[in-house]
C-alpha cells in the first residue's frame, strides 16, 4: 500500500515508516503537521493516511480537521487516526465523513498484527474503532439521550404520538385505557423536561424531541 504518515512525535512517525516499509509498503510521505499532512494527500493519493489527532500549533484536533479535509478535497480517502486519548467529540466527527475510517488508541500500535490488519481493513474501506472508543461512544450517546428515562411503554406511546395519533387510538393500538395512555403522556412530559404550556404544544415538543433521536 502506499502510506501518508502524519504525526510530530519524532519516534512513533519513523517507527511507522520502519515498520510498514519492512512489511513491503510505501511511505510516500511522513509529516509533522496538519498542513502538510493535506497537501501530502492531494499530492499522493494514498490508500491510507495515518493520522495523530493533536498536532502542531495548538495540539488539540488539528490532525483531525486536516484527515477531514483531506477527504474532502480527495473523496473516500482511508484514514486511521491513532490518538494518546479517547476524544469522544473527534471519534463522532470523523465517523459522520464515511467509510475507510479507523480509530486507535496508540498504544494499539504495539500489538503489530493487530495493527497491520486494522490499517489494511480501513485502506479496503471498512471501519475499525478502538473498543474504549466504542465504549465511550456508547457512553456518550447514554448520557445524551434525552429518552433514557422513558419506560419502553413510554417509548410505544411516544412512538405512536409522533406518528399523528390522538391519545384515544393510542389507547386502541395499545389495548388500554384513555386513563393509562393519559398518565404515559404527563410522565413523558415530565421526563423530557417540558414545562407546562399548552396541551398541543407540548405534545408537538415532545415528538421534535423524539424524532431528533
Amino acid at each position: 500500500m502506499r502510506i501518508v504518515i502524519a504525526d510530530d512525535a519524532v519516534l512513533l512517525r519513523e517507527g511507522l515508516v520502519r515498520l510498514l516499509t519492512e512489511r513491503g509498503h510505501q511511505v510516500v510521505a511522513a509529516v509533522a503537521d496538519g498542513d502538510a499532512l493535506v497537501a501530502a494527500v492531494v499530492a499522493h493519493r494514498p490508500d491510507v493516511s495515518i493520522v495523530d489527532v493533536r498536532m502542531p500549533p495548538s495540539h488539540t484536533d488539528e490532525g483531525l480537521r486536516a484527515a477531514v479535509e483531506g477527504r474532502r478535497l480527495v473523496p473516500r480517502t482511508p484514514i486511521l487516526v491513532l490518538s494518546q486519548y479517547v476524544e469522544v467529540s473527534y471519534a463522532e466527527d470523523l465517523l459522520a465523513t464515511g467509510a475507510g475510517i479507523g480509530y486507535l488508541l496508540k498504544d494499539r500500535v504495539a500489538a503489530i498484527g493487530e495493527f497491520l490488519d486494522a490499517l489494511e481493513r480501513v485502506a479496503g474501506g471498512g471501519t475499525v474503532l478502538d473498543p474504549e472508543v466504542i465504549g465511550q461512544l456508547f457512553a456518550r450517546r447514554r448520557r445524551d439521550d434525552p429518552l433514557r428515562n422513558l419506560t419502553p411503554r413510554e417509548r410505544e406511546v411516544l412512538a405512536l404520538m409522533a406518528e399523528g395519533h390522538s391519545n384515544t387510538a393510542i389507547a386502541r393500538t395499545l389495548v388500554v385505557t384513555d386513563g393509562a395512555v393519559e398518565k404515559h403522556v404527563r410522565n413523558i412530559f415530565t421526563k423530557l423536561d417540558l414545562p407546562p404550556d399548552t396541551e398541543q404544544h407540548r405534545r408537538v415538543r415532545a415528538v421534535l424531541t423524539y424524532l431528533r433521536t
